[in-house]
């Protein structure tokens, strides 16, 4: 790897801490100004809201210009969307903000890969991406859990700019002030990022014409025999990764007798099995091996499914002793589950973005292919996420609704191993791997 391919992930890890640490931030801020409770799970909705509605568009500016630059702008544009919170504006409105700057940073971001590495080179970039990411999402809830505890708000909102009054009043805007200063870093490494020196064709302006372009790239990576494999894999997994994360708080709440926070934890440690399963597909698959790891999804589905019919309730009393912190027998059991879980989902989700990277790359252009892919995999989170919002409305046990959860996964993943073993059988899709971008 070279010194271009760090700076990006140097860039890539304070913009996404920012982004972990800004909804922690962003929820005391609705508590601080007493917002009804079910504004807190509208964040979500309104930060990804943007990756589905412009998904036509960002692919186009990504490509407008050097994607460090474009990198640049959009860190700008999440500035923007923290300064905000501080003139009054609603925090769901200015979290939508942010979020117009995550959609439009993210086919840069992963695009940039396509342009700067060779493709026997880009399921070790994911590798690293991953790894980075969920370091950062780990370390951005913690930080923003701190910045928002009260020994640290009341040092923050003490601390004061001579002859200038800065607004920041509450615990939230204090954090959210602090925050802003990290993605003031991630945007200057972006200006060290280097050109890639590609140039893709003079971008559409008009909006429709900008749609119809989109509806073909889509189109184009779904009827492609490699494309609709890998993209059908990456969209299950990050519907599938969102509504997990819910599915674990509940579950550990009711089966295992967890707090919250407790249950924030739990989630931490299956981002540390996609972490592994990350590191370990990086080390091992290649990007003409990708499709192998297709089986690994099936097993995480079942492995999600079998979760429900452990009995924690049998394991003897007492635990593990680690100095003074002291783990029971339960806690300990689902931990090595939950790295199980996020260790397959790693392992087989690296290959298939790095193999969607470079054939989106190969038929489209980076900005391109990234945006469909956004697109899809966003539209997967609002409408599993709303699924699972329509089961707990039915009342249905947290049990059930694992068992299902994991069948569902598992038996969308058989159904796209059949998909591929089709297309096979009608062209050896797999001789695409590899081959070079069209003129």
């Amino acid at each position: 790897m070279n010194r271009g391919f760090y700076t990006i992930m140097a860039a890539q890890f304070f913009s996404s801490l920012a982004d972990n640490a800004l909804l922690i931030a962003a929820i005391a801020l609705l508590r601080d100004i007493h917002a009804p409770e079910w504004m807190t799970p509208m964040l979500k909705l309104f930060f990804f809201i943007s990756y589905v509605a412009l998904a036509a568009f960002v692919g186009a500016f990504a490509d407008s210009m050097p994607k460090g630059r474009v990198m640049f702008v959009t860190n700008t544009v999440k500035i923007g969307g923290c300064l905000l919170m501080f003139f009054g504006v609603h925090p769901l409105l200015a979290y939508a903000v942010v979020g117009l700057g995550a959609a439009a940073y993210s086919p840069a971001k992963y695009g940039i890969l396509t342009e700067l590495l060779p493709p026997e080179k880009l399921v070790i970039a994911n590798g690293w991406i991953e790894g980075l990411t969920v370091a950062s999402i780990i370390l951005g809830f913690v930080a923003g859990g701190v910045l928002v505890s009260p020994k640290v708000a009341a040092a923050l909102l003490a601390f004061d700019v001579p002859l200038i009054d800065t607004g920041v009043d509450r615990p939230g805007e204090a954090a959210i002030a602090v925050i802003a200063g990290i993605y003031a870093i991630a945007a200057g490494v972006n200006l060290w990022i280097p050109d890639t020196g590609a140039r893709y064709p003079r971008q559409e302006r008009a909006v429709l014409r900008l749609l119809a372009d989109f509806g073909h790239c889509v189109g184009t990576l779904w009827r492609d025999k490699l494309g609709q494999i890998s993209l059908a894999v990456t969209t299950l997994f990050w519907g599938a990764g969102a509504t997990l994360q819910f599915i674990i708080l509940k579950w550990c709440e009711q089966v295992l007798g967890m707090t919250l926070s407790q249950g924030a934890i739990m989630q931490a440690v299956v981002a540390i099995g996609i972490a592994i399963g990350s590191v370990w597909a990086a080390a091992r698959v290649s990007l003409k091996r990708s499709l192998s790891v297709l089986p690994v999804g099936v097993a995480m589905g079942l492995l999600v499914a079998a979760m429900a019919f452990v009995d924690f309730g049998a394991l003897p009393a007492g635990g593990l002793a680690l100095g003074a912190l002291k783990i029971s027998w339960a806690a300990l059991l689902a931990s090595l589950l939950m790295i199980a879980v996020g260790a397959l989902a790693g392992y087989f989700v690296v290959p298939m973005n790095a193999l969607l990277q470079h054939r989106g790359y190969v038929l489209l252009s980076a900005g391109h292919s990234i945006a469909v892919q956004n697109f899809n995999e966003n539209l997967s989170i609002l409408v599993m996420l709303s699924v699972y919002a329509a089961l707990i409305w039915l009342n249905l046990a947290i049990t059930t609704i694992i068992v299902l959860f994991g069948l569902f996964v598992a038996g969308t993943m058989f159904v796209v191993i059949l998909r591929h073993r089709y297309n096979q059988r009608q062209f050896d899709s797999e001789s695409l791997i590899g081959q070079p971008r069209r003129a």
